[in-house]
């Protein structure tokens, strides 16, 4: 029975799960709708979420607070680039806080900041929003299963 598998490799796990900041802002939560569902070790869940629910079983909630190393990583000042303001449209209002796509080399989507702009330079921050931040984790497990299961049972 379902309830009483726990979560670890090759579980495929249905969850509400709620991200917050230290001073109780919430970031990110799938509680006012539809819960996440993903399988250990597919990349959907940073390492660190993952390590905080194993052992946990259908029923069970936890709140843990993660590190940001163990988040979304610490901040790292090298990633924020400088680039010719002639690389973006002329008619693209580059403010502060404007969340801006570009394609790294394996041309794979990479989402920077504005964070300064004027008529020669571009500053773009490429950290996560959450970085160097601790954070609060929040989950609520709905369902286990084995991830070869072709059954998803909500409960």
């Amino acid at each position: 029975m379902s309830e009483f598998i726990r979560i670890g490799p090759d579980k495929r796990v249905t969850l509400h799960f709620s991200v917050l900041l230290m001073d109780g802002a919430v970031v990110d939560t799938t509680k006012s709708g539809n819960p996440a569902t993903f399988t250990v070790g597919d990349g959907n869940l940073l390492p660190g979420f993952e390590q905080s629910i194993f052992g946990l079983k259908a029923g069970d909630k936890r709140s843990v607070v993660l590190e940001a190393e163990n988040a979304f990583g610490p901040y790292n000042p090298e990633n924020i680039q400088t680039m010719r303001r002639g690389l973006f449209s002329r008619d693209m209002d580059l403010q502060p806080g404007l969340v801006v796509s570009f394609a790294d080399k394996s041309k794979a989507e990479l989402p920077g900041v504005i964070k300064a702009a004027d008529d020669d330079q571009v500053v773009v921050d490429f950290n996560h929003p959450l970085a160097g931040k601790d954070i609060t984790f929040q989950v609520e497990i709905i369902n286990v299963v084995d991830a070869q299961s072709q059954a998803v049972q909500l409960q």
